[in-house]
Order: structure tokens, then C-alpha cells, then sequence
């Protein structure tokens, strides 16, 4: 039940913020380089268990893909089912997911040159949603679904601080807003920093990422948070 919000000023400059929630007992490497041989070149957040990535970039091609889950449509049984950590590394190289895919439900955010997108698996069909210009927010259903409680609470909040194309300190100024929905106790469903254990999944918010896409590259910064689910200010 990942969140990201992302503003789009046109194809080529797109800016993020993505938190990551995850069982806190699944282990993770920090941002980096851990896929040389396979994946040259390409960034991210890996997960040690199976290999892949939650969030990964590819500087060079100007891509970067941030991996999100969703309800199944259908019932795929648990040791049958692919993972689908390679799917934010497939993207940035320019290999985008084509059903019929043998995995759980997934919403994928590619952003790239050519412009970005989510890319919606239910276990049933793949649906692809253009990302236009503005402020959007992502999580574990439709993009800017208002029946999404932090959706419907934040994504206005966030939409009020204008373009981040019109700010010089635009990261400072969502990592505000985070710690400000993080005035909100984390099981509620409004939350970002989110605890889902009372929703019935054992994840909760690890960690978060803010990225800059331009033409001039891909800037990504990285903060794990010191205790899951509880709200920690950069600096701490």
C-alpha cells in the first residue's frame, strides 16, 4: 500500500515523492547500484529477498519506475505467482510489462522520455493511464482515486503548493506536507506514513524517496525511516 505524488510539467521534467511500505521484516538494501552485470547503469532500492526492486532508475535513458501493489481480480495462488520485483527494472530498460502477466495485481509508474504513465495489472487485464501535466497521487488503486482515503485528504493539500517547476526548494516543501499528514496516527486510513496491520497486511511505511527527472538527469534522494511507521524529520 505504497503512496507516491508526482507533478508532471511535461514529458521530459517530472518530479516525485514516493514512500514505500513493506513488512518491515523483509529485509532492503539502500539506493544504489546492485544490478551491474543484468541492469548497467540502473539505481534503486533493492529488496534482498527475491532480488528486484521497489522504486529504480535508469540516468542515462532518462527512465525511472516506481512499483506499487493492487488488489486481484483474480485468485492466483501464492507459489504460482511470479515476483514482481523485476518489473521497475524491466522498465528502465525499456521493457514494459504485457499481460497476460503471472503475478498479483501491480500499479507500475514509468516515467520516461516518451512520457509517463501507470501501467494497472488486476490479474485480469493491463491498463495503461497516462500521466498528464499537474499534481497526481498513486496508491493501491486508480490514479487520483478519490475513494482512496489519503488520496481524497492530501492530494488538494499537495496540488495547493503550485508546480514544483515554480519553486526552488520543492523537495523541502512536500517533505513538509509529508510530516504534516504524519500529524494523523498511522492506522488511520488517511495516512501516509501508514501502519496497514488493523487493515489486515503486515506492512508499514519504511522509508521514501523524492526524484527529479529533467533533461539534465535523474537526481534521486534517500530516507529510511528509523522506527516503521512513525514520521522522523530528515535531520533526526
Amino acid at each position: 500500500m505504497c503512496t507516491v505524488v508526482i507533478d508532471a510539467a511535461d514529458a521530459a521534467s517530472v518530479r516525485l515523492l514516493a514512500v514505500r511500505d513493506e513488512d518491515p521484516q523483509r529485509e532492503w538494501d539502500e539506493l544504489g547500484a546492485w544490478w551491474p552485470d543484468r541492469h548497467p547503469g540502473v539505481i534503486g532500492i533493492r529488496d534482498r529477498r527475491a532480488g528486484g526492486a521497489w522504486l529504480a532508475a535508469n540516468p542515462a535513458e532518462g527512465r525511472l519506475a516506481v512499483l506499487l501493489n493492487r488488489a486481484d481480480v483474480l485468485d492466483l495462488p501464492a507459489d504460482l505467482a511470479l515476483s514482481r520485483g523485476s518489473l521497475a527494472l524491466e522498465s528502465v530498460m525499456g521493457r514494459s510489462p504485457a499481460a497476460p502477466e503471472r503475478m498479483h495485481g501491480f500499479n507500475l509508474l514509468e516515467v520516461r522520455p516518451e512520457g509517463s504513465r501507470v501501467l494497472s495489472w488486476d490479474g485480469a487485464s493491463l491498463r495503461e493511464t497516462p500521466i498528464e501535466p499537474g499534481t497526481h497521487m498513486i496508491a493501491h488503486d486508480d490514479l487520483d482515486d478519490a475513494g482512496t482515503p489519503r488520496i481524497a485528504s492530501w492530494l488538494p493539500e499537495f496540488r495547493a503548493l503550485g508546480p514544483t517547476s515554480a519553486s526552488t526548494d520543492w523537495r523541502a516543501d512536500w517533505v513538509r506536507m509529508l510530516a504534516a499528514s504524519a500529524a494523523l496516527p498511522p492506522e488511520d486510513d488517511r495516512a501516509i506514513i501508514r501502519d496497514n496491520r488493523p487493515h489486515g497486511y503486515p506492512t508499514q511505511s519504511l522509508l521514501y524517496c523524492t526524484a527529479d527527472v529533467s533533461a539534465a538527469g535523474i537526481d534521486v534522494d534517500y530516507h529510511a525511516l528509523p522506527t516503521p511507521a512513525h514520521w522522523s524529520a530528515p535531520d533526526a
